[in-house]
């Protein structure tokens, strides 16, 4: 990826960010960030994008009505993104008022806090006993074996999904959120097997309602209107993908920032209270969202001083935001104690994430289990450091090692 500051003089090439995901991503952020509010670059995919890199900006960008996630007022020949079929893609991540309001108040309706407070109980037992697996080992990938198949149990669980068919949804969803560039076929495979999976699945609990989230969404109606099939299809694909994928990074990337700053753990650890504002901090210095939902203009219009033009492709940075310093004193230091509310790694405005509590809760709960059963617990890195997942979309550890 290549940028330039809007005059076109060349600025700075964070290329390294997907050439060499090890690298750091902040680095490249900051000097975006103190160089210029909003950067235009050419993307992965070739298309030119403009960069939103300061807090202030990042924020408003959020909640502005006239910067739209429906891809229809995408400039012609501009932003290309994932291709799905329509009953994967008619979701809330491609909407906006007037339907994004009716499609979110009827999911508000069958996702409720009651709901959510209900899995505590499961999410615990899920977590200590996959904890009980690898305790006899005495090291472990906790990706593998901990970060990443609790969400995936919680989310099939919410969603109605039987045992025996979770390794499939895991390893779907793993094709489309990190394709592995040799095998381009293996995403193509994922959506046909889950938009298939997804068909029998309702068509089940049409049938059969049960005490799950995807029954309450066939169930719920506002007078006389209700999730058309292709909604509840998306839905139930996009609580999938994003219930799944940032939750295991949010988990795993938060390990790994505590056990690199033994200060931050040993206050942890003395004081389990900070748990539930730690998990705010955690989400705000290395969240699993580097870039928020890209949006397009209706209009022209002025962000950080700069004009973008209607119908470009306008890509919020979170991670950028995040380290600010007009925001956050001392950003790039891990503080615990630090009032980090206002973040913006669950969204901001009407696109603010439904699963945020759910998110948060699987997050206090996973690191609590696991600092409370391994007091001992230490990386495990090989000399070159962790490494990451080659991705801008996603920031997320292929691996995590540790001994216990």
């Amino acid at each position: 990826m290549s940028t330039t500051t809007p005059s076109q003089q060349p600025l700075v090439d964070p290329a390294e960010l997907i050439a060499d995901p090890d690298s750091d991503p902040h680095s490249v952020y900051a000097r975006l960030r103190e160089a210029g509010p909003v950067h235009r670059i050419t993307g992965t995919d070739g298309l030119p994008a403009w960069l939103v890199t300061r807090y202030d900006d990042v924020r408003q960008a959020l909640a502005d009505p006239r910067l739209s996630l429906d891809k229809r007022n995408a400039k012609p020949g501009g932003y290309h993104g994932l291709s799905l079929p329509p009953a994967l893609d008619a979701n809330l991540l491609n909407m906006d008022p007037p339907d994004h309001t009716r499609i979110r108040r009827l999911v508000s309706q069958a996702f409720t806090p009651r709901r959510v407070a209900l899995l505590r109980e499961p999410i615990r037992e899920t977590a200590e006993s996959l904890l009980d697996a690898i305790e006899p080992l005495g090291r472990a990938d906790l990706i593998a074996s901990y970060a990443a198949p609790l969400p995936i149990t919680v989310i099939c669980g919410l969603l109605g999904v039987a045992p025996h068919d979770r390794p499939d949804f895991r390893s779907w969803t793993d094709a489309l959120t990190a394709p592995d560039p040799e095998r381009p076929q293996q995403a193509k495979d994922a959506v046909r097997a889950l938009l298939g999976f997804f068909t029998r699945l309702i068509a089940d609990k049409r049938a059969a309602p049960a005490e799950d989230l995807l029954s309450g969404l066939i169930a719920v109606r506002d007078d006389e209107d209700r999730l058309s099939e292709d909604e509840l299809m998306s839905l139930a694909f996009l609580i999938l993908i994003a219930g799944y994928e940032n939750t295991v990074h949010l988990i795993g990337n938060a390990v790994l920032s505590l056990l690199g700053h033994p200060d931050q753990l040993a206050a942890l650890r003395a004081d389990p209270g900070l748990l539930s504002g730690a998990v705010e901090e955690l989400a705000r210095y290395d969240g699993p969202v580097p870039l928020a939902v890209r949006r397009f203009p209706t209009e022209d219009v002025t962000i950080g001083g700069v004009t973008v033009p209607a119908g470009e492709t306008v890509l919020p940075c979170l991670a950028s935001a995040h380290r600010d310093p007009r925001r956050f004193t001392e950003p790039d230091r891990l503080d615990l104690g630090r009032d980090a509310r206002g973040h913006l790694a669950l969204g901001h405005g009407i696109h603010y994430c439904l699963g945020a509590p759910l998110a948060r809760m699987e997050t206090e709960i996973a690191l609590a289990a696991l600092l409370d059963r391994f007091p001992g617990l230490t990386l495990d890195l090989p000399p070159e450091g962790p490494h990451w997942r080659p991705s801008m979309r996603s920031r997320g550890l292929r691996a995590l090692p540790v001994t216990f």
